[in-house]
């Protein structure tokens, strides 16, 4: 792992960013996101990849949509947003529930994917 040294106030924002829940952290994310015109997409998944190699093996949890549940198009929205897919896979995808939504992830984001694919009133599983 490389050590960066951070500048005074970069290591408090750094410090606070720490104490935020997963959900806190995805809005935070989205905010800075909107605010500064780019996406986390690729740097996210480096890093995830990264963290999953530095595990020594740990599979993490696999999110399954169990069932849709009577708000469909909520689904629909929460899983295109989560998966940063266009309408009709994010549809296809739902259609065909039960279906793993995201593998491999650590606990804390499975249970943030979980609250709002809940919220949106499906049922979700971990394996």
């Amino acid at each position: 792992m490389v050590t960066m040294t951070l500048s005074d106030n970069a290591q408090k924002v750094l410090d606070l960013v720490k104490q935020l829940s997963a959900i806190e952290l995805n809005e935070l994310v989205k905010s800075l996101e909107e605010e500064f015109g780019v996406s986390a997409a690729a740097p996210v998944m480096m890093a995830g990849g990264a963290a999953a190699a530095d595990e020594g093996g740990n599979d993490g949890v696999t999110v399954e949509l169990a069932e849709i549940g009577q708000q469909k198009i909520t689904v629909i929205k929460v899983v295109k947003e989560l998966l940063n897919l266009d309408l009709k896979a994010a549809k296809d995808m739902v259609e065909k529930a039960p279906v793993a939504i995201k593998e491999k992830v650590s606990m804390e984001e499975a249970e943030a994917v979980k609250a709002k694919l809940e919220e949106a009133g499906a049922t979700v599983k971990f394996k």
